[in-house]
């Protein structure tokens, strides 16, 4: 069927494959945003930084410390989450109530200072990262051949993504959480810290963006500024799927790299801008996102 329209099935599934490792970055690192910005009302524009934070995390831990790639996905996403949790902490606590642009904006200085100190320490042109041993190679479908450090990354994309949400939609702390952003008073008044609340979701949501950055970093050479042109796939993932829509954004973030995949074999031209004409046309049709909910 693909040789009738000149398409070879090797570069369609190849394509959509890494249609489907993209959407797997997008998936989530839109859920930590989402995650921020629906339970914390902050658009959180450092996302990329912090993402590549958790590559040079990763990077750094194997050359000073000798830690492999599995200890780094366990300690990337502390470090940086812990560094989030600062950040929220010592700054963004001071803009509570205030307009979403003083955070955009704050958030945003704060990405450009993390971009600096890393291109200043490490420059730009991009550090090497192994795959690990064990996910070295691949195996032949026939149709394709499958890498599997990038089957890995898909799979453990979908694993995260589930986890997070099952936490936020189905435990008592999660319900604390939704609870603590439509009545802190209330809240307060049970007993429950929300200031400690408000700072472990920020923390988890940075996480997030670690944990995406030592997925990245064996597939993309670590560079400070691997997070910048990222950031603004990710908000359109965001955008689309509804703001503060934690399933959404991820559904979203798959679908959209899938469709990226499509369209970089059969127009690939388009393949650049496909995410943000979708984007266009669904702020015309359902402003609030296709999963968000009307204000």
């Amino acid at each position: 069927m693909f040789e009738l329209l000149g398409i070879p099935p090797q570069a369609l599934f190849g394509q959509l494959l890494l249609g489907l490792i993209n959407g797997a970055f997008y998936a989530v690192l839109s859920m930590g945003l989402a995650l921020i910005f629906g339970l914390l009302n902050i658009i959180n524009f450092a996302h990329g930084a912090q993402y590549m934070m958790g590559a040079f995390v990763a990077w750094m831990t194997l050359t000073y410390l000798g830690v492999g790639y599995w200890g780094a996905l366990l300690i990337a996403p502390v470090i940086v989450g812990i560094v989030g949790a600062l950040m929220e902490r010592l700054l963004l606590r001071r803009l509570a109530g205030l307009d979403h642009l003083y955070g955009l904006l704050l958030t945003f200085g704060l990405a450009l200072l993390m971009e600096g100190v890393f291109r200043e320490a490490y420059g730009v042109s991009g550090l090497p990262y192994a795959i690990p041993p064990e996910l070295s190679g691949g195996v032949n479908l026939g149709f394709m051949f499958l890498p599997w450090y990038r089957a890995w990354v898909v799979v453990a994309a979908v694993v995260v993504c589930l986890v997070v949400w099952l936490a936020i939609e189905r435990t008592r702390l999660g319900a604390l959480l939704r609870a603590a952003t439509e009545n802190p008073t209330l809240v307060r008044a049970f007993g429950v810290d929300v200031p400690k609340l408000v700072t472990l979701t920020y923390g988890l949501g940075v996480g997030l963006a670690g944990f995406a950055g030592v997925l990245a970093a064996p597939i993309y050479s670590v560079n400070p500024l691997m997070g910048s042109n990222l950031i603004i796939v990710v908000f359109a993932v965001v955008v689309i799927g509804g703001m503060g829509s934690i399933l959404g954004s991820v559904v979203t973030g798959f679908a959209l790299g899938l469709v990226e995949g499509l369209t970089k074999v059969f127009y690939p031209e388009a393949a650049s801008v496909a995410i943000f004409v979708i984007m266009a046309i669904v702020l015309l049709v359902r402003p609030a996102g296709l999963f968000g909910r009307a204000a």
